[in-house]
């Protein structure tokens, strides 16, 4: 008997490893032909726009029957290493995101992306973006990524009902933003949810200062190596300061610099009351819409105050303007399907499914009738000037310098040291 079962398992083996089986009548059936696959990478943290996208997917698939989409999610801490060794061992996936800036223009260099301009010229399928967001994935040579996410700026999110209790009011200076923090302290709350292990949240107050103080100049003119900019500039080093003015203040929660904001660590400190204010990206509020829905109601809005004697425009505003950017890898074998799979990501009904889940799709002609979505909008529309993230403008080696050095002034590293030890690896990086 068991060597009946043992040819019956060996036969069944060879018959599967062939790739065909019998079927009834004794007629050799073939399996159905594999489909061919398209991979592709998103880093979205909230659910709520992971079911946009996995909807959009799901209208490809079902519109190109011959292939399947292999979608990996990963958490946004985590995709930059993993896109890293991607390059690194040429397994590119074939759609992936950046937010544009040194990442993608890295990859540019190395040919390692579709030039995407022929693409986005047939039908003028261009005209549907806003302009501001294609500009920052179009040079001279072509135009590299589709703004997809969301047009998301780095805003003053608060709770409404803690403002109302205590009697405050939105301010719109620095004093005036230190007066309410003292007040908030006094009655026990953390002023500012805050969590800083990767170093990026924290670095927005920093660029906010910079910003505030010296216009957007200071920024371009040290990152672009012109009008002798120098990211030992005064200004740097003032910022610096007043980010740990905050700190000794007690304007964040103990072990900030610990604390993990992919976790969601700030944001239930938010939803619990403990604190009141969070300075975030406005894909903060479809975090909530996902996380707690019933928190939307408290939340209030505004724009990072001006600082008296500064040179910036209490209007600037930090962030971008297609969080996030989608491209082709040149090794991708279809790359005119894999488009194809990015104008799903950003047709008509994924745009309505993005606006309901609290998203600013990066489109001509948005319907929002969410008020505080609005409000946010407007913000954009008014801003002179939208810098982009430190961190993802910076080649990677800078970045991680700079987002290096701002998590050590947050935790007292003095900041006329830090200042001058990222002019040293930015000029040691142009001289290499």
């Amino acid at each position: 008997m068991k060597k009946i079962l043992k040819a019956i398992i060996i036969l069944m083996t060879v018959l599967i490893i062939s790739g065909c089986f019998y079927g009834g009548d004794n007629v050799m059936v073939n399996p159905k032909p594999l489909k061919k696959q398209l991979t592709l990478y998103t880093i979205q943290g909230d659910s709520s726009v992971n079911q946009v996208i996995a909807d959009s997917v799901y209208r490809f698939e079902k519109d190109n029957s011959s292939f399947e989409v292999v979608h990996e999610l990963i958490p946004n801490d985590l995709y930059k290493n993993r896109l890293s060794v991607c390059v690194a061992t040429n397994q590119m996936p074939d759609v992936f995101p950046t937010w544009s800036g040194g990442i993608l223009k890295q990859y540019i260099s190395i040919g390692g992306v579709v030039n995407l301009e022929k693409y986005m010229k047939t039908d003028n399928y261009s005209q549907r973006f806003n302009d501001k967001a294609l500009k920052m994935v179009t040079d001279e040579k072509g135009i590299w990524g589709v703004p997809v996410e969301n047009m998301s700026i780095a805003l003053i999110f608060y709770n409404k009902d803690i403002f109302n209790a205590l009697k405050l009011s939105e301010p719109n200076t620095f004093d005036e933003l230190k007066d309410i923090i003292i007040k908030l302290k006094q009655h026990h709350y953390i002023p500012f949810a805050l969590a800083n292990r990767t170093a990026w949240t924290g670095s927005m107050f920093y660029m906010y200062f910079v910003d505030r103080l010296g216009g957007p100049s200071v920024f371009d003119n040290a990152a672009n190596r012109k009008n002798n900019g120098s990211f030992d500039n005064d200004v740097f080093v003032k910022a610096g300061k007043m980010v740990q003015q905050l700190v000794n203040m007690g304007a964040f929660p103990q072990g900030f610099n610990w604390m993990d904001e992919d976790a969601g660590d700030s944001r239930n400190l938010l939803y619990n009351n403990s604190a009141c204010m969070t300075l975030a990206g406005s894909w903060f509020i479809s975090n909530v819409r996902y996380e707690k829905p019933e928190f939307v109601n408290k939340v209030g809005v505004f724009p990072f105050p001006s600082i008296s004697g500064g040179k910036g425009d209490s209007r600037n505003t930090i962030g971008t303007l297609g969080d996030n950017f989608y491209s082709v890898a040149s090794s991708c074998e279809y790359p005119d399907k894999a488009f194809e799979l990015i104008k799903y990501l950003i047709d008509d009904t994924a745009v309505k499914k993005r606006i309901d889940a609290g998203k600013i799709p990066p489109v001509k002609e948005l319907d929002i009738k969410d008020p505080l979505i609005n409000e946010i909008l407007g913000y954009i529309n008014q801003s002179p000037n939208v810098q982009f993230w430190y961190d993802q403008y910076l080649p990677p080696k800078l970045s991680e310098a700079h987002l290096f050095l701002s998590r050590r002034i947050f935790g007292g590293e003095d900041p006329k040291r830090a200042a001058e030890q990222l002019e040293s690896i930015t000029k040691q990086y142009y001289n290499q």
